[in-house]
């Protein structure tokens, strides 16, 4: 696996390795040894354990977030695409952070096998690119209902450049989601 920083550090694309043959490929696509060496190596932080998966499946144009949990149940996420594709963002809420505000965007598909590590402190949203999207998440802690906070997407503080899919299709509480500030 090939482990890039990104223009936040802390944010990490992940490229696996494929195997390919007549038969189709393989990959691994998480070892623990392996993603705890890479952090340690680029000078990151190693998080707690996954504890959650997570699989959603959306439609084109469908926009998931900003969402984050608040402490004690922060959740740190490395996410994929295994069908589909989806234009994936990481948006610093680190108060103390030289990076607070910034954010970082990929694609990440089922095409180029990429994944991302997001840890605690970031707020996470995707758009799906094409129809039937599955977008897969481990997470760091559970779900908490009492801890999940959002940032409004379309903050023009944030100046994402979300692309020009239209319609855009989000939920009634990710339309009321707060201002970034």
């Amino acid at each position: 696996m090939k482990f890039i920083p990104t223009a936040i550090p802390d944010v990490v694309l992940i490229e696996p390795v494929l195997f390919e043959d007549e038969r189709g490929w393989f990959m691994e696509s998480f070892n623990e040894r392996t993603f705890h060496g890479a952090l340690r190596q680029l000078g990151l932080p190693i998080p707690r354990p996954f504890v959650q998966d997570n699989h959603s499946c959306s439609h084109r144009g469908v926009l998931r977030g900003l969402h984050y949990q608040l402490p004690p149940r922060a959740q740190g996420k490395l996410v994929r695409v295994v069908k589909g594709a989806a234009f994936d963002v990481a948006v610093d809420i680190r108060a103390d952070s030289a990076t607070f505000g910034q954010h970082v965007a990929v694609e990440l598909s089922a095409a180029n096998h990429c994944m991302l590590w997001i840890p605690e402190g970031f707020a996470h949203g995707f758009v799906a690119l094409e129809d039937d999207t599955h977008f897969l998440y481990k997470t760091t802690d559970f779900y908490a209902r009492e801890c999940e906070a959002a940032i409004r997407w379309d903050d023009p503080d944030l100046a994402i450049d979300w692309p020009a899919i239209a319609p855009i299709i989000t939920n009634d509480k990710d339309n009321q989601a707060p201002p970034f500030n």
